[in-house]
């Protein structure tokens, strides 16, 4: 229960603020075990985050459904660059999802991102204007944050602001296409939970899962919406204030310590 807590208030935290709940994820899990892998619990714990986006955006996604309709097409063409890369990952360099040498790697990349977020001058572009083209723009930047340690909401914020939106608007973009980014993950998730289950009975072994009980996966479903909702809060909050590059002075030093550890031979690259 306790590492559950754990790892439900790292997700909350990180797949919000800009520093990578997978790359955080993938070098915990190196470190304390197979726990962060289990099905069962990404799938609870994305679930979780899920529902603090839909808590905060609730107003902008009714909008989408009666006034901003133009905007869902966005998503969706904003959502094609994630979808193709990452089926291509799924099915072909799974391995990659899981090293911490590459998480370490690619959260130093993060906080260069973030570093050159801080340097760009104001911008005033509104998310509604954008053009279809400038949504899938955004979307490459969503399709290489798949890669663990590369920040999904720092990578697509740098991305629409690199195309003109202003600094809440790429936030608020951000995370509209997060939900679709993040229902995509569960369904994988999903499949893959069923199919182990299907493998584990068919061989009558014991599922590779982990067993928890409905309380425990409950309580870590509620812990990382709760966190969720403080963290996407905290990140709207400095995204106004412009301090979102604040979080490289983590990233960085936290991808330096985990390519050391990796390659001091503390756990597997």
């Amino acid at each position: 229960m306790l590492q559950i807590l754990f790892l439900a208030v790292v997700q909350g935290i990180a797949e919000f603020l800009p520093i990578s709940s997978s790359g955080h994820l993938v070098v915990l899990g190196a470190l304390t075990g197979k726990l962060s892998e289990s099905p069962t619990l990404e799938i609870i714990l994305h679930a979780g985050t899920l529902g603090s986006i839909l808590v905060i955006y609730w107003r902008r996604i009714l909008d989408l459904l009666f006034s901003d309709r133009r905007v869902i097409g966005m998503l969706i063409v904003g959502t094609i660059p994630a979808v193709i890369v990452g089926l291509t990952i799924k099915k072909n360099f799974e391995w990659l999802m899981r090293s911490p040498l590459l998480a370490g790697s690619m959260l130093i990349v993060t906080g260069i991102f973030l570093v050159l977020l801080g340097r760009l001058k104001p911008r005033d572009g509104e998310y509604q204007k954008m053009s279809l083209l400038a949504a899938f723009g955004v979307g490459c930047f969503q399709a290489f944050a798949i890669l663990p340690g590369i920040s999904r909401s720092g990578s697509t914020i740098l991305g629409a602001r690199l195309l003109g939106v202003k600094n809440e608007d790429s936030v608020t973009f951000s995370f509209l296409l997060a939900i679709p980014a993040i229902c995509g993950a569960v369904v994988l998730e999903l499949k893959d939970f069923i199919e182990a289950r299907q493998l584990s009975a068919a061989m009558q072994a014991d599922s590779a899962d982990v067993a928890f009980s409905p309380t425990a996966l409950a309580i870590g479903a509620v812990v990382s919406f709760l966190v969720g909702i403080i963290a996407l809060k905290w990140l709207i909050g400095w995204s106004r204030l412009d301090r979102l590059h604040w979080f490289a002075w983590w990233c960085i030093p936290a991808g330096v310590v985990a390519i050391a550890v990796s390659l001091g031979g503390v756990v597997s690259p």
